[in-house]
């Protein structure tokens, strides 16, 4: 019986939830066009026309627009094409959302003004790619057309931001100021010194690469003494250095003397600026990897310890 009943725009407006003014627009833009006309030239719609305009108004709530509909609805594209495509739109302003929400709550926990509020929602925004692309060009100005320590470089290549799609403030906060501490001058220049010197070195045979094992032995040793309240000048701490410069010795070729504890101690200050370790902190941050406890109170005290012995002023004091 239904599939012979016509309804008016009034019937229709009662039976989807649609106001009459919607109705008529989608009947007069031939969305959902009459079915018949009363005598009285009053639009009439079947039972297909109600169906036709649920459609529309279920493609409308999930936020498609008229020209998609009407390709829908003339069959030109069928209904699971369009919920992929608009599917994938959805994940784009979703992730933007994300992005925005992090944005929001890192200001508001850092209190940031106006201008650094600007600057960390243009930071955020950056695709995968340019944020690749602005650390590869930060690697490129520092180590660029030097031999430095290529399994070094390898490493700062291959450790790239990896902002997630709903990052936490932390993350956002932590990109924004690796972002603007690779655009630093300063430490720019920093490290450009760091990859000259690994340049010189290699150029007078240093070819060995990382030394992980050697850093983790400075830890334990050095770990030891900071937790044994050993000052670095005392007494206490002389065979511990000794230790440790015989193993540098044993690990580059070179004889345990004056010399090595001078090279080790300019090896050690050039290496030791601080925001070199901040840089891989802020990575860790970003991409969610564990944070390493800090080695900076290491190296220091094996600085002061070494200079203590060599009567070296440090370059920086």
């Amino acid at each position: 019986m239904d599939g012979d009943t016509l309804f008016t725009i009034g019937d229709l407006a009662r039976r989807t939830g649609l106001t009459v003014k919607t109705i008529r627009f989608y009947s007069d833009t031939g969305i959902v066009p009459p079915t018949d006309r009363s005598p009285a030239g009053y639009r009439l719609y079947d039972i297909g026309a109600l169906t036709r305009l649920d459609l529309v108004r279920t493609l409308r709530d999930l936020g498609l627009d008229l020209a998609v509909i009407r390709q829908v609805l003339d069959r030109e594209v069928s209904v699971p094409e369009v919920a992929a495509a608009h599917a994938d739109a959805l994940e784009v302003q979703i992730r933007t959302l994300r992005l925005r929400r992090a944005v929001l709550r890192a200001v508001a926990k850092r209190g940031s003004s106006p201008e650094e509020m600007d600057l960390m929602h243009k930071l955020a925004k950056l695709s995968d790619d340019e944020r690749r692309r602005l650390i590869t060009d930060f690697i490129d100005d520092t180590f660029g057309g030097l031999d430095a320590n290529a399994d070094f470089v390898d490493m700062m290549r291959s450790a790239m931001p990896e902002l997630p799609d709903d990052p936490e403030p932390e993350q956002v906060d932590a990109w924004v100021e690796l972002a603007e501490l690779t655009q630093d001058p300063d430490f720019r220049a920093a490290v450009r010194r760091m990859a000259e010197y690994q340049a010189a070195e290699r150029a007078q045979g240093d070819l060995t690469g990382l030394h992980h094992d050697l850093t983790e032995t400075v830890r334990d040793s050095v770990g030891r003494a900071l937790d044994a309240g050993i000052a670095a000048a005392s007494a206490e701490a002389a065979p511990i250095i000794d230790a440790l410069t015989a193993r540098y010795a044993q690990t580059f070729s070179r004889a345990d003397d004056a010399d090595l504890r001078h090279w080790l101690l300019t090896r050690l200050e050039i290496a030791g600026d601080p925001r070199a370790e901040r840089y891989w902190h802020l990575l860790a941050v970003i991409n969610g990897w564990p944070v390493p406890p800090s080695l900076m109170p290491v190296f220091t005290w094996f600085a002061q310890a070494l200079r203590a012995r060599t009567g070296q002023h440090s370059r920086v004091e």
